[in-house]
């Protein structure tokens, strides 16, 4: 394993961590919330679900960008990043709608238990696909500029393994915060 990618493994390891700590305060507070704001009386998980789409289907594009670089298709590796990017940004546009909707009701990191554990996973979940956007967006940029000359490209992998695993824990919180909620 090359360098660069065992340095990402270390990283989205330590990153798993968090992540992990937030779902449990998560799932350990869930049940104290006896008024007020609730996952089952605040939030859409259809029309999340809708926008969760999109950021899954940005790994099977980002994974279309790999085998691109990998069959030295240099147009489409540069399309496919981009249209992860386009993605991506779609999901946060639908997190960013939804958080306002609930500041509106004020439903907020301060209101009550639910707020608090439910801003901080997901904001925390948001800051490391705006991270992951921005990743991208230097990808396309050195692709643009004809960076990518060979079949493999340790950029470009170690930015797929930061995004997959940024999906991969989408589907965790999503799972834990909005389907949990309805069961």
């Amino acid at each position: 394993m090359a360098n660069n990618k065992m340095l990402v493994g270390f990283f989205v390891a330590s990153e798993s961590i968090f992540f992990v700590m937030l779902i449990l305060a998560y799932v350990n507070f869930h049940n104290s919330v006896t008024d007020g704001p609730t996952a089952f009386n605040s939030l859409d998980p259809v029309r999340t679900g809708i926008f969760s789409l999109f950021l899954l289907a940005s790994s099977f594009s980002m994974w279309l960008a790999g085998r691109s670089l990998a069959t030295k298709n240099h147009l489409m590796l540069k399309i496919w990043i981009l249209v992860t990017i386009v993605l991506g940004a779609i999901f946060i546009y639908g997190q960013a709608s939804e958080w306002f909707g609930l500041i509106d009701q004020n439903i907020t990191i301060s209101r009550n238990v639910f707020g608090t554990t439910f801003f901080t996973l997901t904001g925390f979940h948001g800051f490391h696909v705006i991270v992951g956007l921005i990743m991208l967006s230097i990808l396309l940029g050195l692709a643009l500029f004809g960076d990518f000359k060979g079949p493999k490209s340790d950029g470009v992998e170690c930015v797929s393994i930061y995004w997959h695993f940024v999906d991969g824990v989408w589907i965790v919180v999503y799972s834990v915060i909005y389907l949990w909620a309805f069961l």
